[in-house]
């Protein structure tokens, strides 16, 4: 009686931390295959609206490589932003 609410709560859960942990190794792969392909970096970038110039695609590799991407706690950034220019200002 009590088992039929426990066991569907606990395989919820499992459930749950087991797909975290598998969707984390995924991604972490496919970041891993992203380092050596310039072109798959590339394209993730058009996807998220940033369009990288050489420069800035070189830069992007380099803090992957070294860092991984995620700065530690209380580091200031090592890249600069790839913003979209001067997209929202005026011109007088």
């Amino acid at each position: 009686m009590w088992w039929n609410w426990v066991i569907p709560i606990v395989t919820l859960i499992v459930g749950l931390v087991g797909g975290f942990f598998i969707g984390a190794y995924y991604l972490r792969k496919q970041l891993e295959k992203m380092q050596s392909d310039p072109q798959m970096m590339q394209k993730m970038a058009k996807q998220m609206g940033y369009n990288l110039n050489p420069k800035q695609m070189q830069q992007a590799q380099q803090m992957m490589k070294n860092g991984g991407g995620v700065p530690k706690k209380g580091a200031k950034p090592q890249m600069p932003p790839m913003g979209r220019g001067n997209q929202g200002k005026r011109r007088r």
